[in-house]
Formats: structure tokens, sequence, C-alpha cells
């Protein structure tokens, strides 16, 4: 196939199934896996689709949510490499909010030699975390089923009982301009209040989340400081002009 038909084939196979693997598209293009990574990746730059851990997906719009189980492959490595890098600043003993997301998932692992008190608004976190056998804290509250957070007025109240040496947040978005954005008002409301209530507080976004803006904001850059797996030479003074930007190195 020419990198046209390539091109059209993909989206009309991941319109009609919504998520197609790469070696689908190997297997029905005769393609290369190289040749195939840079089609996908022209084509997410294009607005036409997003990449996942394996694959791409469809692209979502500013008020949809992925699930647990769609996130969870997206860039898996990269947000692997943050978790491993976001634990570094946390101390012994530190207590520590975690939020509901895919990469404060992958934290667990690196803190379990720390002994930090954990708090979670997350259902996933709560139960890795009780395995890791990490004292943790469940917020509770109103629990989603699609990304398993609790929100909500009685996760909010729970949160005014605790005071945290350093909190650790996902977002969807991140953006000179608009600041940090998630799909969803309630989570939003839940980080902030997390982060009024911590000494310090981290955003953690792989990559892809670089200048994607969401419906909810949760606050400005200069509000916390942001890690991120990998940003460009010509854009990272952009955003360290706001805040303070943590590369990770690999």
């Amino acid at each position: 196939m020419l990198t046209n038909e390539r091109h059209d084939f993909i989206l009309k196979l991941i319109e009609k199934k919504r998520t197609v693997k790469l070696q689908e598209l190997v297997d029905r293009t005769d393609a290369s896996e190289s040749t195939l990574r840079r089609d996908l990746t022209e084509l997410e730059s294009m607005g036409k689709l997003e990449r996942v851990f394996g694959g791409a997906v469809l692209p979502t719009g500013n008020l949809q949510e992925p699930s647990v189980e769609d996130k969870s492959t997206r860039n898996l490595e990269e947000k692997k490499s943050i978790a491993e890098y976001a634990a570094t600043f946390v101390q012994e003993g530190d207590s520590v909010f975690l939020d509901a997301g895919t990469t404060t998932l992958q934290m667990i692992p690196f803190l379990k030699e720390k002994n930090p008190v954990v708090v979670t608004n997350g259902l996933p976190l709560a139960e890795a975390l009780n395995v890791a056998g990490i004292t943790t804290y469940l917020t509770g509250g109103l629990l989603k089923l699609r990304t398993g957070a609790f929100v909500g007025s009685g996760t909010l109240m729970a949160l005014d009982n605790y005071h945290f040496d350093v909190c650790f947040l996902g977002v969807n978005g991140f953006h000179t301009e608009y600041g940090y954005t998630t799909p969803d008002p309630e989570e939003a409301a839940i980080k902030r209040k997390a982060s009024s209530h911590s000494r310090t507080t981290y955003m953690l976004a792989d990559h892809s989340k670089q200048n994607k803006v969401s419906f909810a904001k949760i606050m400005e850059l200069q509000e916390a400081s942001l890690i991120v797996d990998q940003m460009t030479a010509e854009a990272l003074p952009e955003f360290e002009k706001l805040t303070s930007v943590k590369v990770v190195e690999r």
C-alpha cells in the first residue's frame, strides 16, 4: 500500500472498531512495524487518532473521559518512568496523597520502602496499596464506575481531615494558557482540595497531554510542579516561565 492508502485503511478500521492493535495493522497491510508506527504518529499529529501502548484509539473530546482499562494501556512505559521519578520526591514516613489515576497507580511499587502514609480517592490504588503493605486511608464518597475514583461532597469533606507532605495528581491536559485540566469538574474539585492541603503538589503527565485542554480546569500551571517524560527544547522554556518542569531522564 502507498502511504495515503495505509492512512485511509487505518482510519476506516479505527472508526469501525474504535481501537486497533499494531500487530493487526501489520497483518492486514503487510507493512513493517516501524512504518506503521510512523503512520500512527503522523495521524495522531493530525488529530485523527490517539496512540496507545500497542496500537491506537479514536480521539476523545474534551468532555469524554477514558475508562481505567483504556488509560492503563496508553503510554504505559512513559507512565512507569514518570512514576519511578515522582517517587523520588517522597521522603521516609511522608504523608502522601495519590489521586485516582493510572500514573499514580504505577508509583506504588516505588513507595514500598519509604513507609509513607497514603490517602487516596482511587479504589484501584487502595487495593494495590493494601497488597503492597502501605498504610492507606480511602476517602470514600461517590464511586465513579468508569474511572474507579471517589468524588463528590463526601470526598471533599473527608479530605478536610488530612494534611499532606506531598500530593501527586494525574491530569488530562496541560497548557501554558489554560493550565491543568480534566474532563470531570467533580474530579477537578477533588484535585484542587487535595493540593490545597499539601505542602507540595506534583502533576504527572506523559508528553501526549502537552497542549491538550479538557473541559474542567484544575488550577493554573504555577500552582503545581510538572513531571513529564519528555518535552521539546522549543516548548520547555515556555512552560518553565510559569512553573517548575521536571523532565524524566532515561
